[in-house]
């Protein structure tokens, strides 16, 4: 997948996480895809909560030969 945009929030935690990933999407237009990688176990629940909470939508997570990246939407 071609993202517009990368962060590797490697092993951060919920609350540092969810600041970075803010961050990163700031910058974007509406439709441009961010590509985030991210180590911490807690991420799997805490990324696709926040896409929706914010209204993202979370193209894909990690598993299924997606290694650590999580793709997001802006919209």
């Amino acid at each position: 997948m071609i993202s517009d945009s990368e962060v590797d929030v490697g092993d951060m935690g919920c609350g540092d996480l969810i600041i970075a990933l803010m961050r990163a999407m700031k910058s974007l237009e509406t439709g441009q895809i961010l590509k985030v990688r991210a180590l911490d176990p807690g991420a799997l629940a805490d990324i696709p909560a926040w896409c929706k909470m914010r209204g993202y939508e979370l193209l894909a997570v990690p598993g299924k030969g997606n290694d650590d990246r999580y793709y997001i939407k802006k919209r």
